[in-house]
C-alpha cells in the first residue's frame, strides 16, 4: 500500500482530498472536530518534508450551487487551530483566483479550497472537472475514507491525472484499509461480527459477506425482531420488516450450511411506548405481549453475547444492541462495548465501524481501548460488501 511515507514532499505541492464534512452549530462553529483531527498527521508529515498543501473537501449536501451555510470558510479557524498554523482560503475551487492562490503557495503553506459540491460535476464524477482540480498540485493524496465509496471527481476520477509515483493514501485512508483487510483477510479465529441497528434490509449484504469470514455473527438492535418473527416468535409491536421475513429465514439457513453460528437474543427489555419514561420490563424475546415493543436486549442475552465476544480474537462491531440513546435501554450496547474492550485487552483485534457504533464507543469514552475506530460509516459497510471501493482502486490501479 502506497502512503505519504513513500514520498518526499520537499518542493512538492500536495493536493489532498480530506473529509472535512463536520457538524456546525447555528453560529457556524465546528461542534465535532474528529475528522479534522484525523487528517492532521498526514498534513504535518507533508509540511515537515517541506511541501505545500492544497486541501479539498465537501461539506453537507448543497442542492443549487454555492450556499453560504455550506461554505468551508466556516471551518478555516478550526483547521488552523488543529494544525497550529494559518490556513489560507479560496472562495472557489476552480476559479482563476483559486489557481493563482495555489500557484503562489510557498513550502509550509496551506490553502483550503471552497466546497467541491458547489459544482454538480463533483458528484457526477465529471472528468473535465477532475482534470481542472488536478492542476492545483503535482502529488495527489486521498485521505478521505468516508467518501471513498463515492465515484466522485475528487475521490475516484482525479487519480488518473497523476502517475503512479505521484499518488498515494494519507494516514486515515491507509489505517482504514489496513484495519478492514486485517479483519476480512487476516483475521485470527474465532472471528465474531456484531451486527445491530434497525433494519435487516440495510445489513443483508454485509451479513452474507461475513458468513464466509466469521465464526460467530451476533444479531442485535431492531433488526433482531425480524429474525425472531421469522422463527415464529411473538414480538408485539416491536420493529419488524415483514417483507424481509423470508430473507431472514434464508440467512439463518445459509449460516447453518456454512457452519457459522448466528446468535439471536433470547430476551429483551420491552416498553409500552418508545420513550425513556415508558413502563418497561424484561420478557422472552419470542413472547412479547401485544402493545409492547423491544428496545434493548435483556440480561440473559447480554451474558450469552458477552461470553462469545470475550473468547474472540477478531471482532467487528457495526450497530447498537438497542436504543442506547435512552438510559433505560442502553445496557445491551454499553455492555457489548465493555466486553469488546475486555477482549481487546486479551489481544483480540477490534474494529468499530458505522455511525451508531462509533457514537456508542465515544459515549462511553472507550475509543482508546479498542484497536480501531472507523470514521467511514457507509464506506466501511460498502468495503465489506464489495471487497474494495472506487477511491481505493483509483490509488492502487
Amino acid at each position: 500500500m502506497k502512503t505519504v511515507d513513500s514520498i518526499n514532499f520537499a518542493g512538492k505541492k500536495a493536493l489532498i482530498r480530506v473529509d472535512f464534512n463536520v457538524p456546525l452549530n447555528d453560529q457556524f462553529e465546528v461542534t465535532d472536530s474528529t475528522r479534522i483531527k484525523a487528517a492532521i498527521p498526514t498534513l504535518k508529515k507533508i509540511l515537515k518534508d517541506g511541501g505545500s498543501i492544497v486541501l479539498m473537501s465537501h461539506l453537507g449536501r448543497p442542492k443549487e450551487g454555492p450556499t453560504a451555510k455550506y461554505s468551508l470558510k466556516h471551518i478555516v479557524k478550526e483547521v488552523s487551530s488543529q494544525l497550529g498554523t494559518e490556513v489560507k482560503f479560496a472562495d472557489d475551487c476552480i476559479s482563476e483566483n483559486a489557481f493563482a492562490q495555489s500557484a503562489s503557495l510557498k513550502p509550509g503553506e496551506i490553502l483550503l479550497l471552497e466546497n467541491l459540491r458547489f459544482y454538480k460535476e463533483e458528484e457526477k464524477g465529471d472528468e473535465t472537472f477532475a482534470r481542472k482540480l488536478a492542476e492545483h498540485g503535482n502529488v495527489y493524496v486521498n485521505d478521505a475514507f468516508g467518501t471513498a465509496h463515492r465515484a466522485h471527481a475528487s475521490t475516484a476520477v482525479m487519480a488518473k491525472f497523476f502517475d503512479a509515483g505521484s499518488k498515494c493514501f494519507g494516514y486515515v485512508m491507509a489505517g482504514e484499509v489496513a484495519s478492514i483487510d486485517k479483519v476480512l483477510n487476516k483475521s485470527e479465529r474465532p472471528f465474531t461480527a456484531i451486527i445491530g441497528g434497525a433494519k435487516v434490509s440495510d445489513k443483508i449484504l454485509i451479513i452474507e459477506q461475513l458468513m464466509s469470514k466469521a465464526n460467530h455473527i451476533i444479531i442485535g438492535g431492531g433488526m433482531a425482531f425480524t429474525f425472531v418473527k421469522a422463527m415464529g416468535g411473538q414480538i408485539g409491536k416491536s420493529l419488524c420488516e415483514d417483507d424481509r421475513l423470508e430473507t431472514a429465514k434464508e440467512l439463518l439457513n445459509k449460516a447453518k450450511a456454512k457452519g457459522v453460528e448466528i446468535h439471536i437474543p433470547t430476551d429483551a427489555v420491552i416498553a409500552d411506548n418508545f420513550s425513556n419514561d415508558a413502563n418497561f420490563k424484561t420478557a422472552k424475546i419470542n413472547e412479547i405481549p401485544e402493545g409492547w415493543m423491544g428496545l434493548d436486549i435483556g440480561p440473559e442475552s447480554i451474558k450469552q453475547f458477552g461470553e462469545v465476544i470475550k473468547k474472540s480474537k477478531t471482532i467487528l462491531w457495526n450497530g447498537p444492541m438497542g436504543v442506547f440513546e435512552m438510559s433505560n435501554f442502553e445496557k445491551g450496547t454499553k455492555q457489548a462495548a465493555y466486553d469488546i474492550v475486555e477482549a481487546t485487552k486479551g489481544s483480540a483485534f477490534s474494529l468499530i465501524g458505522g455511525g451508531d457504533s462509533v457514537a456508542a464507543i465515544n459515549k462511553y469514552n472507550l475509543a482508546d481501548h479498542v484497536s480501531y475506530v472507523s470514521t467511514g460509516g457507509g464506506a466501511l459497510l460498502e468495503y465489506i460488501e464489495q471487497g474494495s471501493l472506487p477511491g481505493v482502486k483509483a490509488i492502487e490501479s
